[in-house]
């Protein structure tokens, strides 16, 4: 096996041009489709059928699309296609706390099947008992993994997953006629950024915990900050640190002992299925992200899919419908009055769903609970390696395992040679590889950097990512200039922080954009 060094890809060239939005496309009156005529034999039985269209629901004027060709259609897609990076062309496990890793392509062709892509959300029950079936199945498997008693899917993506966690929380202490009173949520400054989030959105105060000196939650501050007011505790395990905290019960014994619910964000779970559940934990809700640990492509912020999962006395509380079997046939239930209500228009995301249920299967208990040591073993090898670079740190646990990731640091080197995580980020993709994500905002750890390498890379793959990492290092301490300038093989679109950050600068839409003169 070659070295990591000999496999730099140091002759790669990355696309690079400054492609269009769509919308700025086209000629006007160009076709790239054109809808054939109504015949008149249909029109002449079923008449007009814009008549049948409410005046109120009739545009005014034509929507404003892109007046352009077939050809110019597919070249600006495949274009696009060309510049991105994900795991099917690279390395990227620079998307620490992402879980990238690789989807069986006969995943793929399973939900291109037309018995799934042609399902509609309405279809009566009984025509869709095979996809209820998968639902159901693969709802057994999520309550295994976390120890939980009812599941729903219906989130679209951890955040939603987070925030029907909040709901739930509000709903039951509402049923208790506690809502009022408890009005404060708890969560911990490395978890996913989204336990602090939803909650606030529900309406909650956010307390947020700073790790101890061993980089766990400080347990004392946790218990200070304990009162009639709490309504839960909302936090990931690991930390976004790669941290496990072997002392979790503890937590979720103070925060019950006081009243409260706690509420696991299982997004970091690739390194624990099989080995630690929620329930173990004292957990009373859980939230997985099948669009990552369970192996369904990320897709780049989407489509996602969360699994969320609660013990018995919180199932009255989960949006609806559920799947349920009576033992003959599956069914949706929506007799639920205490249901939250929905989060996402009808059962979820079901692709997904199909996908991550055929990976389970495909592994099996004993392939799931290996592919999650691998992952740490994986990450751990890496670590290995990176501690040894110059200017690379991994602050708190020191001395100690991670598990499925790690927040390291450039600290020392930028205060040695003044190169910080942004430069090296812009250089890294010179060498054929994904730049890091902000996935480890805030910048508690400064100048962070964070990689997770699921079970997927090879240890070629580990040692060609590490080999970068040392080669960035070694330039970064005799020509600094070439970090500097960088990327000089490939493209990083860069934006003005300050410009972000004014509401006046954000558009949501092609026509608010244009509206706003952006």
């Amino acid at each position: 096996m070659k070295d990591g060094s000999k496999l730099l890809r140091e002759n790669f060239h990355g696309m690079r041009w400054n492609e269009p939005l769509i919308m700025e496309m086209g000629t006007k009156g160009e076709r790239g489709v054109l809808p054939p005529q109504l015949e008149e034999g249909i029109k002449s039985v079923v008449g007009d059928p814009m008549a049948k269209v409410p005046a109120g629901m009739r545009r005014k004027e034509p929507p404003k699309l892109p007046e352009i060709s077939q050809p110019h259609v597919l070249r600006h897609y495949m274009r696009l296609s060309q510049e991105v990076m994900g795991c099917d062309v690279n390395i990227d496990l620079g998307l620490g706390t992402c879980t990238m890793k690789y989807s069986p392509k006969v995943n793929e062709q399973l939900v291109r099947l037309p018995g799934m892509s042609d399902i509609h959300p309405l279809e009566d029950e009984e025509a869709v008992q095979g996809m209820l079936e998968i639902i159901y199945n693969f709802g057994q498997i999520i309550k295994e993994v976390s120890g939980m008693d009812a599941f729903v899917f219906q989130g679209g993506g951890g955040a939603q997953g987070v925030f029907t966690n909040a709901s739930i929380i509000r709903a039951y202490h509402k049923s208790r006629g506690e809502a009022e009173k408890r009005n404060e949520v708890i969560t911990t400054i490395f978890s996913h950024p989204v336990n602090a989030a939803t909650p606030h959105v529900s309406g909650y105060k956010i307390i947020t915990l700073y790790p101890d000196p061993s980089g766990y939650p400080d347990l004392d501050a946790l218990k200070a900050a304990l009162s009639e007011h709490t309504a839960g505790l909302m936090m990931t395990n690991p930390e976004d640190t790669g941290i496990y905290n072997p002392r979790v019960r503890e937590y979720t014994d103070a925060v019950h002992s006081v009243g409260g619910v706690c509420a696991y964000d299982q997004a970091n779970a690739n390194g624990v299925l099989g080995i630690a559940r929620a329930r173990e934990a004292g957990f009373d809700l859980a939230q997985f992200n099948l669009h990552k640990t369970f192996s369904s492509p990320h897709g780049g912020m989407g489509p996602g899919c969360s699994a969320v999962a609660v013990r018995q006395e919180f199932a009255r509380f989960l949006p609806l419908p559920t799947v349920q079997f009576d033992g003959k046939k599956y069914y949706l239930d929506y007799d639920m009055p205490d249901s939250i209500g929905k989060v996402r228009a009808f059962l979820g995301n079901m692709q997904v769903v199909l996908r991550s249920y055929a990976w389970a299967m495909s592994l099996g208990p004993e392939g799931i609970l290996r592919a999650a040591r691998t992952a740490v073993l994986n990450n751990n090898y890496l670590a290995s390696k990176l501690l040894k670079v110059r200017g690379v740190s991994a602050p708190y646990a020191e001395g100690k395992y991670r598990l499925q990731e790690v927040r390291y640091s450039w600290e020392n080197l930028k205060k040695e040679t003044g190169i910080g995580t942004e430069d090296v980020d812009n250089r890294v993709v010179d060498f054929g590889v994904n730049s890091y994500f902000t996935s480890h905002e805030p910048w508690i750890v400064p100048e962070p950097f964070t990689l997770e390498p699921t079970e997927s890379y090879s240890k070629a793959d580990l040692d060609e990512y590490a080999a970068i990492i040392e080669r960035v290092s070694s330039e970064a301490y005799s020509n600094p200039e070439v970090i500097k300038s960088a990327p000089h093989n490939s493209s990083i679109p860069k934006m003005d922080e300050a410009l972000l950050h004014d509401v006046k600068n954000i558009a949501t839409t092609w026509r608010a954009w244009v509206k706003k003169g952006l």
